[in-house]
């Protein structure tokens, strides 16, 4: 019996995909130039095969399957690139034990271990706002809701590719007490825990991490590059600093989308590079630190561990 036309058409496609004769990220023919190209393709010297629009919607349904191509309705359908996952630690460093918890913003922990991969991490500068808070920034800061608070956005990225999304929200009381610098977009390089021991007084002592799952908005999809529809989550990490005494200091709010992203909790004693060969024992990816992924693997789940840190 001979083989669906559909399938000719999408073991072809697969087959240009896989060798980057169609390179990733960049757009199929249309469903009319398919039409067009496979009816030549694979008619005889002196008949045309037919090749109808549903057979090409067919074909590409088929490649979307397998995780080669993502379609953008009235965009097209483009060629997933794939993506080497990472794995984001949660917890703080072991051998530098309470001073991580109290000063290591998330910002260095992110780029100290993207660098330590082998990889090239990048920050936005940082994108101030001052705003009221919503109910959930209040109740994560232990304020009124619509209480006036900073935030404090930054995108990042590895390999130049977009990785995460991070917002922080501080107390706009801290500005009035001398904390200044919080309202200037940029960084501030020796990390804004410290930077407010330092003039206020105040020490994070704790942390405490919630992650939650949803649907990407709009914002994301275009940052990201994911496809439309939901088919990629992306995951939110609600990061509470504590002083002392148990009173909220910030709140993160980090965005990771679940195609690229791994997110790893260690305590105690732990080898440097556990976090990638737990990846490659997920069938997720073979690389040590600095090495390539496996062709054609992606990232199949998304190892979350939540945890209480004080």
């Amino acid at each position: 019996m001979p083989e669906p036309m559909y399938k000719r058409v999408a073991e072809d496609l697969r087959g240009r995909i896989e060798s980057a004769q169609i390179a990733p990220g960049s757009q199929l023919p249309t469903e009319l130039e398919l039409m067009e190209e496979y009816g030549e393709k694979f008619g005889t010297t002196s008949e045309r095969a037919s090749i109808s629009r549903n057979t090409v919607r067919d074909a590409i349904k088929l490649l979307v399957t397998r995780g080669l191509v993502v379609t953008r309705p009235g965009k097209g359908t483009f060629v997933i690139r794939k993506i080497d996952p990472f794995v984001s630690t949660l917890s703080g460093s072991p051998e530098v034990g309470r001073e991580t918890v109290r000063y290591m913003s998330e910002v260095d922990r992110y780029a100290s271990e993207v660098e330590a991969s082998g990889r090239k991490p990048d920050v936005t500068v940082p994108r101030v706002e001052v705003q009221r808070a919503s109910s959930r920034v209040a109740s994560h800061l232990g304020l009124p809701e619509g209480t006036m608070v900073i935030s404090r956005n930054q995108e990042r990225s590895i390999d130049e590719t977009p990785w995460s999304i991070q917002t922080t929200f501080y107390p706009m009381e801290w500005v009035t007490r001398g904390a200044t610098r919080l309202l200037v977009a940029e960084n501030i390089t020796e990390g804004i825990i410290k930077y407010v021991e330092d003039v206020l007084g105040v020490k994070q002592v704790g942390l405490h991490d919630l992650i939650t799952a949803r649907v990407a908005n709009g914002y994301e999809v275009a940052f990201f590059g994911l496809p439309e529809g939901g088919q990629v989550a992306v995951f939110e990490v609600y990061r509470v600093g504590f002083d002392e005494h148990g009173q909220p200091l910030r709140l993160t709010v980090t965005v990771y989308p679940a195609d690229r992203n791994y997110l790893a909790y260690d305590e105690g004693q732990v080898p440097a590079n556990i976090a990638a060969v737990g990846v490659s024992a997920s069938g997720v990816s073979d690389r040590s630190p600095g090495s390539s992924a496996r062709s054609g693997e992606r990232p199949l789940s998304l190892r979350m561990l939540t945890r209480q840190a004080a």
